[in-house]
Protein backbone atom coordinates (compact mmCIF):
# COMPACT_ATOMS: atom_id res chain seq x y z
CA UNK A 1 0.00 0.00 0.00
CA UNK A 2 3.00 2.48 1.11
CA UNK A 3 6.37 3.79 -0.61
CA UNK A 4 8.73 5.16 1.69
CA UNK A 5 10.92 7.89 0.12
CA UNK A 6 13.60 8.29 2.42
CA UNK A 7 12.52 11.71 2.93
CA UNK A 8 10.49 14.12 4.61
CA UNK A 9 7.60 15.31 2.79
CA UNK A 10 8.60 19.00 2.79
CA UNK A 11 12.26 20.01 4.56
CA UNK A 12 12.32 20.81 8.05
CA UNK A 13 14.67 23.14 9.58
CA UNK A 14 15.21 24.80 12.73
CA UNK A 15 17.13 27.62 14.06
CA UNK A 16 18.46 27.10 17.47
CA UNK A 17 17.98 24.38 20.30
CA UNK A 18 14.37 25.34 21.96
CA UNK A 19 13.28 23.31 23.96
CA UNK A 20 10.59 25.06 25.09
CA UNK A 21 9.07 24.93 21.71
CA UNK A 22 9.07 21.24 21.13
CA UNK A 23 7.23 20.83 24.34
CA UNK A 24 4.25 22.66 22.51
CA UNK A 25 5.22 20.65 19.40
CA UNK A 26 4.66 17.44 21.57
CA UNK A 27 1.02 18.31 21.32
CA UNK A 28 0.68 17.77 17.45
CA UNK A 29 2.59 14.74 18.09
CA UNK A 30 0.57 12.79 20.36
CA UNK A 31 -2.32 15.14 21.29
CA UNK A 32 -5.83 14.55 20.68
CA UNK A 33 -5.90 17.00 17.54
CA UNK A 34 -2.48 15.74 16.77
CA UNK A 35 -1.16 13.85 13.34
CA UNK A 36 -1.40 9.96 15.07
CA UNK A 37 -4.63 10.28 16.11
CA UNK A 38 -5.04 12.11 12.59
CA UNK A 39 -3.56 9.44 10.92
CA UNK A 40 -5.28 6.30 13.04
CA UNK A 41 -8.66 7.97 12.82
CA UNK A 42 -8.82 8.17 8.79
CA UNK A 43 -7.28 4.96 8.20
CA UNK A 44 -9.60 3.31 10.44
CA UNK A 45 -13.05 4.95 9.46
CA UNK A 46 -12.63 4.31 6.03
CA UNK A 47 -13.39 0.28 6.23
CA UNK A 48 -17.30 1.95 7.07
CA UNK A 49 -17.27 5.34 4.53
CA UNK A 50 -18.77 4.58 1.16
CA UNK A 51 -16.72 3.53 -1.85
CA UNK A 52 -17.23 6.91 -3.41
CA UNK A 53 -14.75 8.99 -0.67
CA UNK A 54 -12.75 5.91 0.65
CA UNK A 55 -9.81 6.57 -1.19
CA UNK A 56 -9.74 9.96 0.40
CA UNK A 57 -9.47 8.92 3.52
CA UNK A 58 -6.45 6.80 2.62
CA UNK A 59 -4.84 9.44 0.83
CA UNK A 60 -4.87 11.91 4.13
CA UNK A 61 -4.58 9.42 6.53
CA UNK A 62 -1.29 8.13 4.71
CA UNK A 63 -0.38 11.86 4.33
CA UNK A 64 -0.59 12.21 8.18
CA UNK A 65 1.89 9.85 8.86
CA UNK A 66 4.56 12.04 6.87
CA UNK A 67 3.33 15.03 9.22
CA UNK A 68 3.92 12.95 12.27
CA UNK A 69 7.28 12.06 10.93
CA UNK A 70 7.95 16.11 10.41
CA UNK A 71 6.69 16.82 13.62
CA UNK A 72 9.06 14.09 15.09
CA UNK A 73 12.05 15.57 13.19
CA UNK A 74 11.29 18.86 14.58
CA UNK A 75 10.99 17.79 18.46
CA UNK A 76 14.31 15.90 18.07
CA UNK A 77 15.85 19.30 16.25
CA UNK A 78 14.48 21.48 18.98
CA UNK A 79 16.37 18.67 22.02
CA UNK A 80 18.97 17.04 20.71
CA UNK A 81 21.40 19.38 21.95
CA UNK A 82 19.19 20.26 25.08
CA UNK A 83 20.84 19.86 28.05
CA UNK A 84 19.12 18.20 31.59
CA UNK A 85 18.52 21.62 32.91
CA UNK A 86 17.22 23.56 29.45
CA UNK A 87 14.59 20.63 29.45
CA UNK A 88 13.95 21.33 33.14
CA UNK A 89 13.01 24.88 32.14
CA UNK A 90 11.48 24.48 29.31
CA UNK A 91 8.94 22.44 31.59
CA UNK A 92 10.31 19.03 29.60
CA UNK A 93 11.72 17.53 32.86
CA UNK A 94 9.18 14.73 34.08
CA UNK A 95 9.39 13.98 29.71
CA UNK A 96 13.54 14.16 30.44
CA UNK A 97 13.23 11.87 33.42
CA UNK A 98 11.33 9.16 31.92
CA UNK A 99 12.62 8.98 28.41
CA UNK A 100 15.91 10.81 28.29
CA UNK A 101 15.63 12.58 24.39
CA UNK A 102 13.54 9.64 23.36
CA UNK A 103 10.23 10.95 21.81
CA UNK A 104 7.11 9.42 22.98
CA UNK A 105 3.67 9.94 22.32
CA UNK A 106 1.76 12.69 24.54
CA UNK A 107 0.47 15.86 24.90
CA UNK A 108 2.06 19.23 25.56
CA UNK A 109 0.60 18.29 29.39
CA UNK A 110 2.47 15.39 29.66
CA UNK A 111 -0.55 13.20 29.01
CA UNK A 112 -0.05 10.03 27.30
CA UNK A 113 -1.76 9.35 23.94
CA UNK A 114 -5.11 7.18 24.34
CA UNK A 115 -7.25 5.32 21.34
CA UNK A 116 -10.08 7.48 22.87
CA UNK A 117 -8.57 10.52 20.86
CA UNK A 118 -9.70 8.50 17.82
CA UNK A 119 -13.75 8.69 16.61
CA UNK A 120 -15.53 6.61 14.37
CA UNK A 121 -19.44 6.83 14.41
CA UNK A 122 -19.56 4.43 11.48
CA UNK A 123 -22.35 7.12 10.00
CA UNK A 124 -20.02 8.82 7.07
CA UNK A 125 -21.08 12.15 7.09
CA UNK A 126 -20.93 12.44 11.26
CA UNK A 127 -17.38 10.59 10.74
CA UNK A 128 -16.70 13.38 8.43
CA UNK A 129 -17.41 16.11 10.23
CA UNK A 130 -15.44 15.26 12.84
CA UNK A 131 -12.46 14.95 10.60
CA UNK A 132 -13.22 18.28 9.39
CA UNK A 133 -13.21 19.34 13.24
CA UNK A 134 -10.20 17.60 13.56
CA UNK A 135 -8.11 19.64 10.51
CA UNK A 136 -9.56 23.03 12.08
CA UNK A 137 -8.05 22.23 15.34
CA UNK A 138 -5.40 20.59 14.10
CA UNK A 139 -4.75 24.33 11.84
CA UNK A 140 -5.95 26.34 15.02
CA UNK A 141 -2.93 24.35 17.07
CA UNK A 142 0.00 24.91 13.97
CA UNK A 143 -0.63 28.53 14.18
CA UNK A 144 -0.54 29.50 17.81
CA UNK A 145 2.50 27.30 17.81
CA UNK A 146 3.53 29.58 14.71
CA UNK A 147 2.63 32.82 16.89
CA UNK A 148 4.94 31.28 20.04
CA UNK A 149 7.90 30.71 17.82
CA UNK A 150 10.69 33.18 16.63
CA UNK A 151 12.58 30.61 14.58
CA UNK A 152 11.51 31.58 11.09
CA UNK A 153 13.12 28.43 9.40
CA UNK A 154 10.98 26.12 12.16
CA UNK A 155 7.64 28.66 11.07
CA UNK A 156 8.43 27.81 7.12
CA UNK A 157 7.27 23.83 8.19
CA UNK A 158 4.56 24.77 10.73
CA UNK A 159 3.27 26.68 7.64
CA UNK A 160 3.20 23.84 5.58
CA UNK A 161 1.75 22.09 7.94
CA UNK A 162 -0.96 24.46 8.59
CA UNK A 163 -1.90 24.88 4.80
CA UNK A 164 -2.23 20.78 4.63
CA UNK A 165 -4.92 20.82 7.52
CA UNK A 166 -6.94 23.79 5.50
CA UNK A 167 -6.40 21.46 2.44
CA UNK A 168 -7.49 18.08 4.13
CA UNK A 169 -10.29 20.20 5.54
CA UNK A 170 -12.00 21.66 2.37
CA UNK A 171 -11.63 17.65 0.84
CA UNK A 172 -13.63 16.40 3.91
CA UNK A 173 -16.13 19.25 3.16
CA UNK A 174 -16.41 17.90 -0.48
CA UNK A 175 -16.79 14.40 0.86
CA UNK A 176 -19.62 15.70 2.92
CA UNK A 177 -21.20 17.24 0.27
CA UNK A 178 -20.97 13.96 -2.13
CA UNK A 179 -22.34 12.19 0.29
CA UNK A 180 -25.24 14.18 0.85
CA UNK A 181 -26.04 14.30 -2.44
CA UNK A 182 -25.83 10.54 -2.33
CA UNK A 183 -28.22 10.09 0.02
CA UNK A 184 -31.00 12.74 -0.83
CA UNK A 185 -31.01 11.76 -4.40
CA UNK A 186 -34.56 9.81 -4.56
CA UNK A 187 -34.60 5.92 -5.73
CA UNK A 188 -36.66 4.10 -7.65
CA UNK A 189 -36.80 0.04 -6.92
Amino acid sequence: MWVYEKKLQYPVKVSKCDPRLAKYLIEQYGGADGELAAALRYLNQRYTIPDKVVGLLTDIGTEEFAHLEMIATMIYKLTKDATPEEMKEAGLGDHYANHDGALFYQNAAGVPFTTSYIAAKGDPIADLYEDIAAEEKARATYQWIINMSDDPDLNDSLSFLREREIIHSQRFREAVEILKEERDRKKIF
